[in-house]
């Protein structure tokens, strides 16, 4: 992108989008790891209608984009993200009944474990198992976020997302073809190609007494705080390889409280990675390579990251 492209297209977005648009925004704020560059171009969202608007004028000037939502379940380079990043907070939810079910439509930057929470009040039962759990709807509906036994593909009846040069269409469950934390969406990370953007989903709730609901909340809540750290960290490091923990293999590695700059591994759960206040992404991305390096070397095990690299990264041969 060229200085006079660059011009262009940062007077376009600030005609649209007034001051929801800034150049060189610091992004550690926005990460629950409190790590990462700036962005080259940042813009804030209120509704999905603004997403799409954004998303496709981005298209159409071959500006790479990245969506943010919760901030975790990612690192961000300490050097930046080049191009657009946008902050989803696209929060209008709503409530039809079907008849022996309820579904609620929730666009993409709505909070997960407060959505779960709202429904639990209106006694809709289906996503006790996110309360706690951070981020999005949009990025719960990417990775097929899941805890205690529940994840979205046990909600998910439908996702209208943006493709690419052709505009937002609707996907079953099906289409999404998820997997353990997986989704046709999460597939596109790390390829050099333009993105889908989720930008709502419907979710298949069913009516159960309030007090069941938050009676199973409270005792998920109660076990995340005894088995998850507290701090700035950016959620659990890698996927379960199959028949093992990552947490477990970690840890018999001899990897907890392993300490690399202002980060280390927590001495409470091996598959959190937590921010001393000082870390740099640098250091959370050097930790997590000791640690997949080490439970390869001593078990054979090649672990998946469920975190996502986003911004410009240089890796050295090792």
């Amino acid at each position: 992108m060229n200085v006079k492209t660059s011009l262009r297209v940062v007077e376009q977005f600030r005609e649209l989008f007034g001051e929801q648009f800034q150049v060189n925004a610091p992004l550690a704020r926005y990460t629950s790891a409190r790590v990462g560059g700036p962005a080259e171009m940042f813009l804030v969202v209120n509704q999905a209608l603004e997403l799409q608007t954004a998303v496709e004028l981005a298209y159409a000037q071959r500006i790479p984009y990245f969506i943010l939502g919760g901030g975790s379940n990612i690192l961000v380079s300490d050097t930046g993200v080049h191009g657009l990043v946008i902050l989803n907070k696209a929060r209008t939810v709503r409530f039809r009944h079907t008849g022996a079910s309820v579904v609620c439509t929730a666009e993409s930057g709505m909070n997960l474990s407060s959505l779960a929470r709202q429904c639990i009040g209106k006694g809709l039962g289906g996503l006790e198992w996110a309360v706690g759990v951070p981020g999005t709807v949009g990025g719960a509906v990417v990775g097929n976020s899941g805890a205690h036994g529940g994840d979205m593909n046990g909600s998910v009846l439908a996702v209208t997302i943006w493709e690419p040069g052709r505009g937002a269409r609707i996907y079953t469950n099906e289409e999404m073809q998820y997997a353990y934390r997986d989704s046709v969406l999460k597939r596109e990370q790390g390829k050099d190609i333009w993105r889908r953007v989720v930008l709502s989903a419907e979710l298949e709730l069913k009516p159960e007494a309030a007090d069941v609901l938050t009676a199973r909340a409270d005792a998920f809540t109660t076990h995340r705080k005894q088995t998850q750290p507290g701090g700035a960290s950016c959620g659990s490091m890698f996927k379960n390889p199959k028949n093992y923990y990552a947490g477990y293999l970690i840890e018999t590695a001899g990897l907890k409280g392993l300490r690399v700059g202002g980060a280390h591994i927590s001495e409470k759960h091996a598959n959190f990675f937590v921010n001393d206040e000082a870390a740099t992404a640098e250091d959370i991305r050097s930790l997590f390579a000791e640690a997949w390096n080490s439970v390869r070397e001593q078990f054979g095990v090649e672990m998946d990251l469920e975190v996502e690299l986003v911004g410009d990264w240089h890796f050295e041969e090792r």
